[in-house]
């Protein structure tokens, strides 16, 4: 599992955000905890290296300019993700 940054232009305000988290989670349905901001140019979720392109292609089909794409491997946060740490 890897946490994806997306840079997004064209996000505006609350509605183009549930646009954009909303594709993301059609086109990749194992996506986890997909956030968008306007404010920050951004969205944000956990999915397979693998989907990361589909996840960019229907974000640019929503009519949205992906600019950048990021990604790091996923560590789960937590306090029980640190107790139960291998």
């Amino acid at each position: 599992m890897v946490e994806v940054i997306m840079k997004v232009e064209g996000m505006h305000c609350g509605m183009c955000e549930a646009h954009v988290s909303d594709a993301v989670r059609k086109a990749v349905p194992g996506a986890q905890s997909v956030t968008s901001s306007h404010a920050k140019g951004e969205t944000t979720f956990v999915a397979e290296e693998k989907d990361v392109e589909a996840a960019r292609a229907a974000v640019e089909e929503q009519g949205y300019h992906v600019l950048g794409v990021e990604t790091k491997p996923y560590e789960k946060k937590g306090f029980f993700a640190k107790l139960f740490k291998k």
